[in-house]
């Protein structure tokens, strides 16, 4: 008997969000995946935006709720972001009753969306079997179990797990292909779409998660990379975003030869790097690809000036190599604009000094400033040297490590240092 699934893309709980070509993948690639099976899907995207700006990005709707009793001293509104809990609701009773619900999660300080679509999920349906998986049910998997509501915890990647609890709910292959998420018909609208080249990262920053959800690194195919952004093309998406950890990573085999056949097959799309790219793969002939495929937003990771850290965060870069990336994109006339570059605060160790520093060396460059607060992440270098030096403890609630108030709660930096520096690099970037 062909089953009925529905997938759900929770709200954000925070204290600020905004949607850069943000798409639930893992849980879109769930879907797919899913299409070969005999059963009817049904995909609610909590976070969907009604209105978009420029190039496809946009706020979400967001409305203020009270905070959690661990978090209720914080000076800022907290909101949940996303449609309404009516609109959800309405949502979810179109299609019902289900046997399965699927239930995607991303950053473990958000798991406060996670708990209340499954709390309404179980108020509605309570005999309903729910599945959590993505990053929070990885990297909290224990804090998931106990704290999410969901029958199971599903952690890691698709792989034979997955085929086995399929089997165990007695969800039953069809024989046919996989349909690529875009043609499902989830999105009425689809102005933008984010696209992965390849998955996982060959780099140990002390700071990322990457390998404890991707335990490899692999590429996807040139053509098959080719093949989704023309169907997407017709589609009517124009503004695609790379999400890939590492894009420039063996450059001459993959991603220049992959922009080549992009500036022969398309003339009227932009291009946008929200990820951080390494800035010591970039080149001349990199640079000119990426002026004549007509990307718009470029984001360079350098984290820090701070030799030393630099070092023992992975070595991605050192500052010759970053001045020297981003004097070769504005020789390809990339502008302040264009080029961003995000600048971390609140690492361990690392003093208000060492950030105000890393800000002049970049207003110096002439590029975009983009600050980026640190938020430890269990099982990497950065979590467990703050977990032995008695800074953050093992069983922390996931909500204080939310990077808009971990710095003010651990780093040492004052509120008012905060808001300066936030001031500072926002009078410059308007410049």
């Amino acid at each position: 008997m062909k089953k009925n699934l529905l997938l759900i893309n929770p709200w954000i709980y925070d204290f600020s969000a905004y949607c850069f070509w943000a798409r639930p993948l893992g849980l879109l690639q769930v879907a797919e995946y899913l299409s070969q099976f005999d059963c009817g899907i049904t995909f609610i995207d909590c976070l969907e935006i009604k209105k978009f700006k420029s190039y496809g990005t946009g706020k979400y709707m967001s409305i203020e709720v009270s905070k959690p009793e661990v978090i209720k001293d914080i000076p800022f509104k907290y909101k949940r972001y996303g449609i309404s809990e009516e609109e959800f609701i309405a949502k979810v009773k179109d299609n019902a009753p289900y046997d399965v619900v699927f239930v995607t999660s991303i950053m473990g300080y958000w798991y406060p969306g996670v708990r209340r679509v499954i709390e309404i999920i179980k108020s509605l349906y309570p005999n309903t079997f729910v599945i959590l998986g993505g990053i929070y049910a990885t990297l909290y998997y224990e804090h998931a179990i106990s704290n999410s509501g969901a029958d199971y915890v599903y952690k890691g990647r698709i792989d034979y797990r997955f085929d086995e609890l399929l089997e165990d709910l007695n969800i039953k292959s069809s024989g046919k292909k996989r349909t690529p998420y875009y043609k499902l018909n989830f999105y009425n609208n689809l102005p933008f779409a984010p696209v992965i080249t390849s998955y996982g990262c060959p780099f140990s920053c002390s700071y990322c998660a990457s390998r404890m959800i991707y335990e490899r690194y692999f590429r996807r195919d040139n053509d098959e990379v080719l093949k989704e952004l023309s169907e997407l093309y017709d589609l009517g998406v124009r503004d695609f975003a790379f999400y890939d950890d590492a894009l420039l990573v063996d450059s001459e085999n993959y991603i220049k030869p992959l922009l080549k056949e992009i500036i022969k097959k398309f003339k009227d799309i932009r291009f946008h790097t929200p990820n951080g790219l390494h800035a010591r793969f970039i080149d001349e002939e990199l640079a000119r690809l990426f002026k004549k495929a007509n990307f718009k937003t470029i984001r360079l990771s350098l984290e820090t000036i701070n030799p030393v850290r630099q070092k023992d965060m992975g070595n991605k870069v050192d500052n010759a190599d970053f001045v020297k990336a981003v004097r070769i994109l504005q020789k390809e006339n990339f502008t302040k604009k264009e080029i961003g570059v995000y600048l971390m605060y609140g690492l361990p160790e690392q003093t208000i000094e060492e950030v105000k520093e890393g800000i002049n060396f970049l207003k110096k460059l002439n590029v975009r400033i983009n600050l980026a607060e640190f938020s430890p992440i269990p099982g990497t270098d950065c979590w467990n040297y703050l977990v032995k030096k008695g800074v953050i403890n093992k069983d922390v609630d996931p909500l204080l490590t939310n990077n808009s108030i971990y710095s003010l709660l651990f780093s040492g930096y004052g509120a008012e240092e905060i808001f300066k520096l936030k001031s500072e690099v926002k009078n410059y970037n308007e410049k």
